[in-house]
């Protein structure tokens, strides 16, 4: 029986609101996983619309001068995303929703659903520390895009797709600092932390559950492989 988790991006579960079709066939995927196998998973949300909505209507009322507001607002989203995808998957996810991966945890089930923790870093460095925690070597950083590429391939038309880079040359490329609402593939906190722990990240499109599955069971997938 192995630990697998999962990063499961806001902007699949909520791009602009709560996405049910996703949901339903999320839902019937990762049941369907779950009773072929013996397999736990750890499910880690992120805040998607409601983190930036209510993000950005606080910009726009006021000046904010302690960025750590617009965190604890996107956590708060985040907790939001993960009681519904908790209540999705109803008895197979009956522990309390993870608010603090550095806690008390009762995982009793097949799967445990977390939410963000605090701020200075996005639900991937607690994805990370849950992997550490619970003995899972990979996490699954799952969002709206295929795979990770040199630069924002809706700005550059000549960015390329990454199949495997390591960990030295990922963090050039996000850097060291978290900013709320900064959109990277994976966040430079939980890179820093995973490479540091040994642990690889395979970033891939969360919408494509196909793939997904295909990744858990260990087969053949379209994806970026951080820390080959």
């Amino acid at each position: 029986m192995s630990v697998t988790v999962i990063s499961l991006g806001g902007s699949i579960v909520a791009p602009d609101k709560p996405d049910t079709v996703f949901l339903k066939a999320f839902r019937k995927a990762i049941i369907d996983f779950l009773e072929r196998t013996e397999d736990r998973l750890i499910l880690v949300t992120g805040g998607g619309a409601p983190a930036r909505l209510y993000q950005n209507a606080l910009k726009t009322v006021v000046d904010v001068s302690d960025p750590s507001v617009l965190d604890w607002i996107g956590i708060r989203a985040t907790h939001l995303n993960g009681m519904l995808v908790k209540s999705v998957l109803g008895s197979y996810a009956p522990d309390s929703l993870v608010m603090d991966p550095t806690g008390d945890i009762e995982f009793t089930g097949r799967v445990l659903v977390a939410g963000g923790w605090k701020p200075g870093f996005s639900t991937d460095t607690d994805a990370v520390i849950l992997a550490k925690r619970f003995g899972a070597t990979t996490v699954i950083n799952l969002s709206n895009t295929k795979m990770i590429y040199t630069d924002d391939p809706r700005k550059n038309p000549d960015a390329k797709p990454i199949r495997t880079i390591s960990w030295e040359d990922f963090r050039k490329m996000v850097g060291d600092e978290w900013v709320p609402g900064k959109n990277v593939p994976f966040d430079p906190v939980a890179s820093k932390l995973a490479a540091e722990t040994g642990i690889k990240v395979i970033a891939a499109d969360g919408r494509d559950l196909d793939n997904t599955i295909a990744i858990l069971e260990g087969k053949e997938f379209t994806g970026t492989l951080i820390g080959a």
